[in-house]
């Protein structure tokens, strides 16, 4: 999914799994950065079928100032999707989101605009 220069994607989870239909499924989570400093968590269904890469407005499951709230509802997001995944018989490891690798990204982000 491609994004503007304003904007920027921090962490991606993509989750391969089955559909009711027994067909492939990809479920792609993202915490990304917006205008305006709005922290934004994405999740989009087999997103490569669509006819464009942008992320659509209903693709959105949060929007806000703190990192600490994206990183929740990415979390919470992540984890319904995982147990789908496990209920299907798929692998559930799938690491959470975290400060720890978003910081840094956000940091060179700041100083490169500073």
């Amino acid at each position: 999914m491609r994004q503007s220069d304003a904007s920027a994607r921090y962490a991606e989870r993509v989750l391969e799994s089955v559909d009711d239909g027994g067909g492939q499924e990809r479920v792609v989570l993202w915490i990304e950065r917006k205008d305006g400093g709005v922290w934004a968590v994405g999740r989009a269904v087999n997103p490569q079928l669509r006819e464009s890469s942008a992320p659509r407005a209903d693709d959105y499951v949060f929007e806000g100032f703190e990192l600490d709230d994206a990183l929740a509802a990415a979390n919470g997001a992540l984890e319904d999707d995982v147990s789908v995944l496990e209920q299907d018989g798929g692998d559930g490891h799938v690491p959470p989101f975290t400060r720890k690798e978003i910081v840094p990204k956000l940091e060179r982000w700041f100083f490169r605009e500073s």
